[in-house]
């Protein structure tokens, strides 16, 4: 499969990622596997939701490249069902047939990027670069794990209107150690984890998941 831009350039500074990539198209699966492994990522590919799912639950990727149409089956509702299990995984859509009310519903779920068929090798990694960057891909499960519980923590926090010393007071965590775990320095024991979850009425379960665990 040739694409508008197939020129040979530096592949963007990125580390590993794990991407799947869900389309009908075999030509399209044999060569995004190609590009993609010659950059150094961990492609899988899926011709059906039932696949991609199975792919999904095995090992959760970095990113999801998604083709909007795929005749028979509905990458809308493979995206509803991303959305459903996985609210925060990266998901770059593909497709040949692109309209702005696609991109629009499409962007209304959370997608990162939208890629129109055929699209530049160029392109592609200026997309997955974009992704590391605003995301934190690619980094070590502990790594993600601490950024996201902060992430939640404080979230949750401002949700309540409470400051720092507010949920301090409410956890019986210290406060330099509430923001060491906001700012995703270090990551709380269970026992605070469980004690900031409880203050805050929130389930630990469901940050651990937002995490990718």
């Amino acid at each position: 499969m040739q694409t508008p831009d197939d020129t040979p350039m530096a592949p963007a500074a990125v580390p590993p990622l794990s991407v799947v990539a869900l389309d009908d198209d075999d030509d399209f699966r044999q060569y995004i596997r190609g590009i993609l492994e010659a950059d150094g990522h961990d492609v899988r590919t899926a011709a059906t939701p039932e696949e991609f799912f199975s792919a999904c639950e095995a090992r959760l990727p970095d990113v999801v490249l998604l083709d909007i149409k795929m005749g028979r089956h509905s990458g809308e509702e493979v995206l509803t069902e991303i959305r459903k299990r996985w609210s925060r995984l990266c998901v770059i859509v593909v497709t040949g047939y692109p309209s702005l009310d696609s991109m629009r519903q499409t962007f209304k779920q959370d997608v990162f990027d939208y890629l129109a068929k055929p699209f530049s090798l160029s392109e592609l990694r200026r997309a997955l670069a974009q992704a590391v960057a605003a995301l934190g891909l690619g980094k070590r499960p502990q790594d993600r794990l601490r950024q996201e519980m902060g992430r939640q923590i404080r979230v949750a926090r401002i949700a309540r209107g409470w400051t720092l010393k507010d949920l301090s007071d409410a956890s019986g965590i210290s406060v330099s150690q509430l923001s060491s775990i906001e700012r995703g320095a270090h990551l709380p024991s269970l026992e605070s984890m469980v004690a900031v979850a409880t203050a805050l009425e929130r389930k630990p379960s469901a940050w651990l998941e937002a995490a990718g665990l």
